[in-house]
Parts: structure tokens; sequence; C-alpha cells
């Protein structure tokens, strides 16, 4: 099994974990509980000392149905906490689809650019990308948030998914990013229904077959509440499904991944621990 290293990024030999700090008042996840910056950094700040290898600070809702914030607004919003946390010495990351943004928070301090659209929604993010030298998550998606669940069709959806980020890999590539920043994320709820999700979980050896490190995000998503559903088809809200989330980190860390993103980390960072464990104990 691959252990990898990506430059700029802790390297501890096992799968890391990437807590989320959301500076949005509409997060599907929190509420808007970090929406000031003072609470985003110290917030930040605690998931570090819960066991966060990575913090990823994003502007912007990607919710199913969200709208688009403008781009002045998500730098003003991200821009002061990536500086922060970076000053304290907190490997940051940033989650945004816009090269300006990543541009800013790069020069914030930012060591990773997580773009949940693969370079699709902004065709100058693959260049800034390339200029700045940071590793480069790039997600499957399909289209933005407003309708990205209409784009959920798959016959096999392991096997196009895999296809589509060969794609987006060979494209960005061609822009000048080096293949040694490229981390895939399969995008877990993006443009899929929770029976595609969990064909991506169960698939995940395949999509390490396409030979970069993969990120994960399950954290409270919408098809882990519907799994954990009441009797009359309620689903459970988001905020109760952490222990769901931890089941999947665990199968996922144990499967090769190379960093899980989520919200309650301290659990999380044990899960990934006792994964390592047993992978080292294998004969």
């Amino acid at each position: 099994m691959t252990t990898w290293s990506v430059p700029g990024l802790p390297d501890v030999g096992r799968c890391l974990v990437m807590g989320v700090v959301n500076v949005t008042p509409d997060s599907f996840s929190d509420g808007g509980r970090w929406f000031d910056p003072a609470e985003a950094v110290r917030h930040g700040l605690e998931l570090v000392e819960q066991g966060a290898d990575i913090v990823d600070v994003g502007g912007e809702s990607t919710r199913p149905g969200a709208a688009r914030v403008p781009l002045e607004e998500e730098v003003a919003r991200v821009e002061p906490v990536i500086r922060e946390l970076s000053r304290a010495g907190v490997a940051v990351s940033v989650d945004t689809m816009r090269a300006e943004v990543a541009q800013v928070a790069v020069e914030a301090g930012a060591k990773l650019v997580n773009d949940v659209s693969g370079g699709l929604a902004d065709p100058a993010m693959p260049r800034v990308v390339a200029a700045s030298g940071v590793p480069y998550v790039v997600m499957h998606w399909r289209g933005h948030s407003h309708a990205m669940q209409e784009r959920a069709v798959y016959d096999d959806v392991v096997t196009e998914v895999c296809q589509e980020l060969t794609k987006r890999v060979e494209s960005v590539l061609a822009e000048g990013v080096a293949e040694e920043q490229i981390v895939l994320d399969p995008g877990l709820g993006f443009s899929k229904n929770p029976d595609h999700n969990w064909a991506l979980i169960a698939g995940l050896d395949r999509l390490a077959e396409l030979g970069r490190p993969l990120l994960v995000g399950a954290s409270r998503k919408r098809f882990l509440g519907r799994l954990l559903a009441a009797p009359d088809g309620t689903p459970r809200p988001f905020s109760r499904s952490d222990d769901a989330t931890l089941a999947v980190t665990a199968l996922v860390a144990q499967a090769g991944a190379w960093c899980v993103r989520v919200h309650d980390v301290r659990p999380n960072a044990d899960a990934v621990r006792v994964a390592a464990a047993v992978q080292r104990a294998r004969p």
C-alpha cells in the first residue's frame, strides 16, 4: 500500500486529517458558527490541538442549492483567517473554486488549494496553482451547487468518476501543474446520490489506481443522514452523523486514503491512528 508524501504538507506515515473551518453564514454542517474571523481562527487552532494535520478554510458554501457569493466577499472572509492561522504555524488549505481567491490565499500562507470543481469553474485556476507550486486537490465535479444533483446520472459511477478525473488530470497537467502537486477527490455528495457515494467508498482501490493521493470528504454529508434515518424516514441531522463519519474514516484510511476531510477532528484523528496501527501489524 502506497504511503503518499505531498510537497509542503505534513508527512507522518498515516492518513492525514483535514479539519474544516467554514467562514460562511450558511454552511450545511455548522450554521455559520465560525463566520466571525476571530472565532474562525480560534476554531482552527482548536482543531489542530484536537489532531488536525491540515485546516481547510472556505468562504463559500457548496451545499446543494447554495448560491455563489461575490469574489470580494469570499476574499474578505478567508484571507484574514488564513493569514492568522499560517502565522501560528498551521498547515492551511483554502477551499475555493476561484483562481483569484486561491492566489490571495497562497500569498497569505495557504499550503494547499482545495478546488471542488477540479479547475472547471475557473479556467485560470490551474495556471495559478502551477505558478504557486502548492499542492492542488482536483475533485470530481459536474456543476455548481444549484444544479449538481441533476447530473447524478451514471451507468458505472466508479468507472466514470475515474475516467472524468483522468481527463481533469490531463487538462491541469497541460496547463503546467506538476504531477506531484495533484491530489484527487472523488467528490462524495457532488452530483452523486447515496448509492453512488457508497460505491465510490467501496471502490477506493480503483480510484487509487489513478496513481495520485486521495482526499475523501464524507463528513456530515446527506447520504450519512439518510442511512441513519429514523423509522419514519426522517434523515438524521448533520450534526448527529459524526459516528457514521468516523466509520467511513476508518474504512478509507485502511483502504489507503491520503487524507480525510472532517468536522469533528478528535475521534477521526484517533481512527486514522488505529488504521495505521493495523496496517503496520500486517505481515
